[in-house]
């Protein structure tokens, strides 16, 4: 059990940016960044030098494309030969490579080829929030409520988990993204209403789509369905907008922009710019000064013309609402609110759609859309450690199952176990026995999906059940049991009733998760990431200060009265000391200082045989002043 009244943080890790929050003193913050932002760019770039998080290195990726990562959260948790990673990597500037059939981003940093696996990219994503939380706190963070979008299988929850193992959080609750902002919809005070209501959360976000129906009565959330699209959001329609400004660009200047991955850039940068100004004005201005070959771009884009271009993706939204009211058996007038999450529900013809499928019903956005996540992952995170606040007190959450699990059976057929939308934690058993005389091994295949054929359904892992006795087919009897505890985590074990051989499975080795040992590598790697971080931010400021120090000094040469010589002196020191700082761009701190040294000690020395010519000086004026005094009183004397 998570240590009683310490402090944990919520994070919502988003595909396209992130935001954390904490509940302390009886209220919830969202916690700005160091650029003064509430949200943080999913960014992480890769120089010569360093490599950047957020802010930072969102604003340079139209000049560093290839080692700029973005989106990992559509990557975390797939494999290479996955068909909807293929699709992506025809439009990432950067490159994504087959590592034993699991996927790396390939990027040059420091000089050197370098591959991360999506969850170190995450993870310095979660690294970025966790020195957020503690910048702002003043406080060591080191446990966090992460949030995963409803529909996440198993292998990109345990991703997450072990992307908060490497960035130095323990993870207490995997929270599915729609159950957090229905906890923050709870209690927000307007929405305080007595009796069972039913709302609809219709999460759409820069990745991923998500629907969800809950019933809230005093104070405990029960989900009763979900569905959705773990492929389906902002970055798609940025695409598209995107894919059709390259066409406009080539029909005009008849020049195929797409395989520059610097101009791709600047206009992927661009698109998203103009979806969100089209979603508060009709007309959006596009203009890039040398997109291609010294060429300028120019255009207008209307919010009719966006709307045609992403309309299938747009419709593609009500499918899965359809599906989660159809499984929590309800009707549309049963539901009491919409509540919209994630920056995409802007969109005014996604809001159009919605409030036409629910025949006219208003929606309600009175919360936050990109918020609204982290707040409630806040609160569920000072629940778990002990410090819920009165309006916390009665708070409870029963959340549901994404996808139907279950074995193959012979001809291929799937047996489910644990049905979609079950409430968990959950456990369930089923029975089984041999289809073969004297079979002593069963091989056993776990699948989870919503088709009746297995080939159809994805593949979780195998595990093999050996030491039957040896009897007639259907004789046997293995009891199987699937438990799901409360992050949706899947364990499945299977046992022989006369024999009590137990197998279980292990899904960690099947499904491509990261080895504990790799783990504890790469978060070796990602401290030696830190020390080199600490180490350049060093550097940069001691080259800084010997900067501001050269031209302090030069000024002060300018100003201060002193012989020819000793002025001619320090300004070449200075002269020399930025031809230095110019010419060095990647000097070690320990020169900067020594150089930094030099100058003071130069000029302290120049000072210290100034003052005594100075005091000299003062005496020389001192006695002229008495002369001229006397001089003065003598003629006072004469006119009395």
């Amino acid at each position: 059990m998570p240590k009683r009244n310490a402090l944990a943080i919520g994070i919502d890790l988003g595909t396209t940016y992130s935001c954390v929050a904490v509940c302390q003193h009886d209220k919830v913050e969202i916690i700005a960044n160091d650029q003064g932002n509430r949200t943080t760019p999913s960014y992480v770039a890769f120089t010569n030098t360093e490599h950047l998080v957020g802010d930072p290195a969102k604003s340079q990726a139209s000049l560093n494309p290839q080692n700029t990562v973005f989106a990992a959260k559509r990557l975390i948790g797939r494999k290479y030969e996955d068909p909807t990673v293929q699709e992506d990597i025809k439009h990432w500037p950067f490159t994504v490579v087959n590592h034993d059939g699991k996927l790396k981003v390939q990027v040059s940093h420091k000089g050197k080829q370098r591959s991360f696996y999506p969850e170190e990219i995450s993870a310095m994503v979660l690294g970025k929030m966790k020195q957020t939380a503690e910048a702002y706190l003043g406080c060591s963070i080191s446990q966090a409520i992460v949030t995963v979008p409803a529909y996440f299988n198993d292998a990109q929850r345990q991703a997450t988990i072990d992307a908060g193992a490497i960035a130095g959080l323990q993870i207490l609750k995997i929270l599915n993204e729609p159950t957090a902002a229905a906890i923050a919809y709870g209690l927000d005070a307007r929405n305080h209403r007595a009796g069972r209501q039913n709302i609809l959360i219709f999460d759409l976000g820069g990745g991923t789509f998500d629907v969800s129906i809950l019933t809230a009565e005093d104070g405990i959330f029960e989900a009763k369905a979900t569905s959705g699209d773990t492929h389906l959001g902002g970055e798609d329609f940025d695409k598209r907008l995107m894919e059709h400004l390259a066409e406009e660009f080539r029909r005009k200047h008849k020049k195929d922009i797409r395989q520059d991955k610097k101009a791709m850039q600047r206009l992927k940068i661009a698109s998203e710019r103009a979806k969100c100004i089209l979603s508060s004005c009709n007309a959006a201005s596009i203009s890039i000064d040398s997109l291609y070959q010294g060429v300028d771009f120019h255009m207008t884009i209307t919010r009719a013309r966006f709307e045609d271009l992403c309309a299938d993706l747009f419709r593609a939204t009500l499918k899965p609402l359809e599906r989660a009211l159809k499984d929590a058996k309800m009707s549309k007038c049963e539901i009491k609110d919409i509540v919209l999450v994630g920056g995409s529900t802007r969109i005014p013809k996604i809001q159009k759609l919605l409030k036409d499928f629910f025949n006219g019903k208003e929606l309600c956005k009175g919360i936050n859309p990109d918020e609204a996540v982290a707040y409630g992952a806040a609160i569920q995170a000072a629940i778990l450690t002990g410090n819920r606040t009165s309006k916390m007190q009665n708070m409870f959450l029963l959340d549901v199952t994404p996808l139907s699990l279950g074995i193959n059976t012979q001809g291929g057929v799937m047996a489910t176990i644990i049905k979609r939308n079950s409430p968990v934690p959950t456990k369930e058993t089923m029975e089984f026995t041999t289809t073969e005389d004297d079979q002593d091994t069963i091989l056993f295949m776990v699948y989870e999906g919503e088709r009746a054929l297995t080939k159809h359904n994805h593949l979780l892992g195998t595990f093999t059940l050996k030491g039957i006795l040896p009897a007639p087919c259907g004789v046997p009897v293995i009891a199987v049991t699937f438990s799901i505890d409360e992050n949706n985590i899947l364990m499945v074990s299977a046992k022989d009733m006369e024999t009590g051989n137990t197998s279980q499975l292990t899904i960690s080795d099947t499904r491509g998760r990261l080895g504990k040992e790799e783990i504890e590598r790469i978060v070796q790697q990602a401290e030696e990431f830190r020390v080199n971080d600490t180490s350049q931010q060093e550097k940069i400021e001691a080259m800084n200060s010997l900067e501001s120090c050269t031209l302090e000094l030069k000024r002060a040469a300018e100003e201060q009265v002193l012989d020819v010589q000793a002025k001619r002196r320090m300004l070449e020191m200075c002269k020399s000391a930025t031809s230095w700082l110019e010419g060095n761009p990647l000097a070690e701190k320990e020169e900067c200082e020594q150089r930094q040294k030099d100058l003071e000690k130069a000029w302290d020395s120049i000072c210290t045989s100034l003052i005594p010519r100075q005091r000299a000086e003062e005496g020389i004026l001192g006695e002229d002043q008495n002369v001229a005094d006397a001089g003065k009183d003598e003629h006072m004397e004469e006119m009395e």
